[in-house]
């Protein structure tokens, strides 16, 4: 079982910046690939990005590439998202989930879910 709680969600500024933070429990949580996704109103959720078990790999949409960062600290058991450059489309609920595979872009592919942190990016 892994329980996964995001933070640093908020409020900012078009072209400001933002970190999320997903926080994991569970001694095996490590050996999980993680990803992020987002779902804005009146929209599907969709894929952010995701990172390897090991933090080697990442893999993001094409909507983020250049402009958010995924990284983890696998010592904390941590999983961050930087955002640079922001939009008001990036404005959303920003989930963090953990996945058994070794990464996935792919929703339903992952097995637990963090409860979502609101970013709100003002033009």
């Amino acid at each position: 079982q892994v329980r996964l709680v995001e933070s640093g969600g908020g409020l900012v500024q078009a072209g400001g910046s933002l970190r999320l933070s997903c926080a994991a429990s569970g001694r095996t949580a490590s050996n999980y690939a993680m990803g992020w996704f987002r779902q804005a109103p009146g929209k599907e959720r969709e894929f952010v990005g995701t990172i390897f078990s090991s933090g080697s790999n990442t893999y993001y949409a094409d909507s983020v590439k250049g402009r958010f960062t995924i990284s983890r600290d696998n010592a904390k058991n941590t999983m961050y998202l930087q955002m640079n450059s922001l939009k008001p489309e990036d404005t959303a609920v920003y989930y963090c989930a953990a996945t058994r595979l070794w990464y996935s872009y792919r929703q339903e592919e992952y097995d637990y879910w963090g409860q979502g942190t609101q970013v709100t990016v003002s033009s």
